[in-house]
């Protein structure tokens, strides 16, 4: 069987670092491309017989699939390309918009495109566990979610903590932007049941931490996942990666990839 062959944006980023070395690792991968944007003092580096490149065309041409941990703007100018040359997506990405997502989901009617918020299959499952504890406990608790990320992450609260509050609400039969609370300062009064709250930490090197708080009379229920490795987000990745070779245009989550649907 013939190796599936990888493209890596933001490959000297943290985790284009990590992506590499995990595709590095598997005997069914290939690193058929390697990108980063114009002006990176890492163009033209070679990385096992692939030079980074910041020509997006060039480099995916004859790639199965790119996996995109960027910013939004480079994702979204990535899948123009990819929609361009039938290139599957795997994005990591956070930080889009409603209109953002929706060029998403209209390039996935060409191609297969896995976009999650977190690509650990850890805190996939918590998404699908947290469906569960949201129906038990509808009634009667409060509803927090308390993230945590190293001092360098642009934006905030997490996709990650986004997404456990959209099941949450899923679940519950709430609008997430009517009944997010994401900040707290001053005489708040006393607390609207319905509404999810989050609360943000960022620090240090902390590579993600994720808590979902279910307050009642008498207890609290939390659940949590703990990052200590950004190598589980790479992994993840590289299971998306493999589940687009044999999968259809669409637009899938992790979700799809681990049959938890």
């Amino acid at each position: 069987m013939s190796k599936i062959r990888i493209a890596i944006a933001g490959s000297s980023g943290r985790m284009g670092r990590i992506l590499l070395e995990s595709v590095a690792d598997a005997d069914d991968l290939m690193l058929h491309a390697a990108l980063e944007h114009e002006g990176s003092e890492m163009l033209g580096q070679d990385l096992n017989g692939v030079k980074i490149s910041a020509d997006v065309g060039a480099a995916l041409e004859g790639a199965d699939v790119l996996i995109d941990f960027t910013r939004p703007e480079g994702t979204l100018h990535h899948l123009e390309v990819c929609r361009r040359l039938k290139v599957g997506m795997v994005i990591g990405t956070t930080g889009f918009n409603a209109q953002q997502k929706a060029l998403l989901g209209a390039a996935a009617q060409d191609i297969g495109i896995v976009f999650a918020p977190n690509m650990s299959v850890g805190v996939n499952l918590l998404f699908k566990l947290l469906e569960t504890a949201s129906r038990v406990l509808a009634q009667g608790y409060d509803i927090e979610i308390i993230e945590a990320h190293h001092r360098h992450k642009v934006d905030a609260p997490s996709g990650t903590a986004l997404g456990l509050g959209e099941v949450v609400a899923r679940t519950l039969g709430r609008d997430l932007s009517q009944c997010a609370v994401y900040g707290r300062e001053g005489v708040t009064g006393e607390r609207d049941p319905s509404t999810i709250g989050f609360a943000t930490v960022r620090g240090g090197d902390i590579v993600g931490d994720h808590t979902v708080l279910f307050a009642g009379t008498g207890e609290r229920i939390e659940i949590t996942h703990k990052a200590s490795s950004r190598a589980t987000f790479a992994l993840g990745a590289l299971r998306a990666a493999r589940f687009l070779k044999v999968h259809p245009a669409g637009m899938y989550d992790m979700q799809d990839v681990l049959g938890l649907k």
